[in-house]
């Protein structure tokens, strides 16, 4: 009987590591990742600024309030070891003796990632200028209240070169490594 015990239980292990023994393997699976460079304004539309006459003679004109209404959304997927992107600004021709001036605010909302740093204000013009830099796997979530907040301002930089114009001025974004 003593001996029974032990040849049953080694029976028993063996038995049990065969029904409950796992085997494993390996498959390869591919993925791949796009690199993706997208950029948007929301709300889409244009804005109006307008200078306010004086009411008497002597005073200055009066420059519009800051228009804080326009988001920066973008999506930036990397290549492995890639750059990081910047976004810059410019504008398609200046109004003499008016400053356009633009302020990106750090990224707010439901994005991830590595969202990009504002710089300080820029006044802008026909060449291109970093707003946003240091962008790199990312997403700022999408709309208003997603994204990097503008801030665009208007100001008079030389009364003596001031012209009477109804000329519209389009800011172009570029997302760009």
């Amino acid at each position: 009987m003593k001996i029974i015990l032990p040849i049953q239980c080694l029976m028993l292990c063996a038995i049990s590591q065969l029904l409950f023994s796992q085997t494993t393997g390996n498959r390869s699976v591919a993925v791949t990742l796009p690199v993706v460079t997208l950029l948007d304004i929301e709300p889409t539309g244009a804005i109006t600024m307008n200078f306010t006459a004086p009411a008497e003679a002597g005073f200055s004109i009066t420059a519009p309030a800051a228009n804080t209404t326009k988001w920066i959304n973008y999506t930036s997927a990397i290549a492995p070891g890639g750059l990081t992107r910047r976004i810059t600004a410019s504008i398609n021709q200046v109004i003499a003796g008016v400053d356009i001036r633009l302020q990106a605010a750090a990224a707010s909302g439901s994005g991830g990632g590595t969202l990009g740093t504002p710089t300080a204000q820029v006044t802008l013009s026909t060449a291109a200028v970093n707003i946003i830099t240091g962008i790199g796997g990312a997403f700022t979530g999408s709309g208003a209240n997603n994204g990097h907040r503008l801030t665009i301002s208007l100001s008079i930089s030389n009364y003596a070169a001031l012209s009477r114009t109804n000329t519209p001025v389009i800011i172009t974004y570029t997302i760009t490594e």
